[in-house]
């Protein structure tokens, strides 16, 4: 009779069947100054995202008061802007903490589900030239389709074993591969890669790297720093300019490049639970990559609603392990004669 009645328990917790809290929460109660102080969006982007999960949350029931998409949006959204659980935060939508971490796990998977939808490469013709167009207006640098870069978000240590996550500051992560535009919107996002490998193989396994070279433009080029090896598709700094187009360039290149990290800061910013200030994510890798990913997608839903296009740095405890490489520029002939006619043509 134990395990019938430990499963009656969790789905009382799961549906919250008697809790007399459960429906006292309204969004149109509360002022958007709140909603912002609390769960970090206003009202009508809430609103939204009801609308384009709503479907995904609400599961068939017998019990008249299974969590609604609203609560369980309030929930996961409370959760990736804290870092936290926080019994206060549960007690104001009316839910225990466990329901709490079942509402983020629903919303997470919800948010994975449309990540193609919010976060790819812009297809038709128009819209890559304007992609340029914004890049070349930052600092001159032509044919930009995007920067790259990675970031390391801390996780909990998988098991003892399990090494493959210790990145060089000795600490359990995950390395994150990331493409923005001019206006830090997400482009792609490759959250999966284990914190242990250097930023050039995660590039050379990922599916980025596919994209590029069987798929996509032929006319643009990523740009990357130096902790990734010169390609066609991907442009490099110099590592020791000697002539003014050489510095002319290498100043253009990361002065563009720039917007990638300022993108890390604002999604760190925005989204507590990644920054470390709260400590790891307590998750799987494989759940923690969907929590990340999901972050993403928000991101680029929050910058389609005009908010906060620029945030402040945060101040988590998470950094970018220092990356060491070796400058093998000159194993791609073909990728360098790109790079020298783009100094020739537009630096020289």
């Amino acid at each position: 009779m134990a395990v019938p009645i430990a499963v009656l328990d969790c789905d009382l917790l799961l549906y919250g069947r008697g809790h007399r809290t459960l429906d006292r929460f309204k969004l149109e109660d509360v002022t958007d100054e709140y909603l912002v102080s609390t769960y970090g969006f206003p009202r009508q982007f809430i609103y939204y995202l009801v609308d384009l999960l709503g479907a995904s949350l609400s599961r068939p029931t017998q019990r008249s008061r299974a969590i609604s998409p609203e609560t369980q949006i309030l929930a996961a959204l409370g959760f990736y802007t804290s870092g936290s659980f926080q019994t206060r935060m549960g007690d104001a939508i009316g839910i225990s903490q466990a329901s709490m971490s079942r509402c983020v796990a629903n919303v997470t998977e919800a948010l994975v589900e449309r990540a193609s939808q919010f976060i790819h490469f812009p297809e038709d013709e128009a819209t890559v030239q304007s992609l340029k167009d914004d890049f070349y207006g930052l600092a001159g640098m032509p044919g930009v389709l995007g920067v790259v870069d990675c970031t390391h978000v801390a996780i909990k240590a998988p098991n003892a074993e399990d090494l493959s996550y210790v990145n060089r500051k000795g600490l359990h992560s995950l390395n994150c591969l990331m493409v923005c535009d001019a206006r830090g919107v997400l482009l792609s996002a490759e959250t999966h890669w284990p914190g242990s490998l250097p930023d050039c193989t995660v590039l050379q396994q990922a599916a980025l790297t596919s994209q590029f070279e069987t798929e996509l433009h032929k006319d643009g080029w990523l740009l990357g720093d130096s902790s990734f090896f010169l390609r066609t598709w991907l442009m490099t700094p110099l590592h020791i300019p000697e002539t003014p187009a050489e510095y002319r360039y290498n100043m253009a290149h990361s002065a563009t490049h720039n917007v990638i990290e300022r993108t890390f800061r604002t999604i760190r910013s925005r989204f507590r639970c990644l920054d470390g200030s709260k400590g790891t994510l307590q998750y799987s890798p494989e759940k923690s990559s969907h929590i990340i990913l999901a972050c993403c997608v928000l991101h680029n839903i929050s910058l389609e609603h005009g908010l906060d296009v620029w945030s402040s740095p945060a101040t988590g405890h998470m950094e970018q392990p220092e990356e060491e490489y070796e400058q093998m520029e000159s194993m791609d002939s073909e990728a360098c004669r790109v790079r020298q006619e783009l100094l020739l043509t537009h630096f020289s």
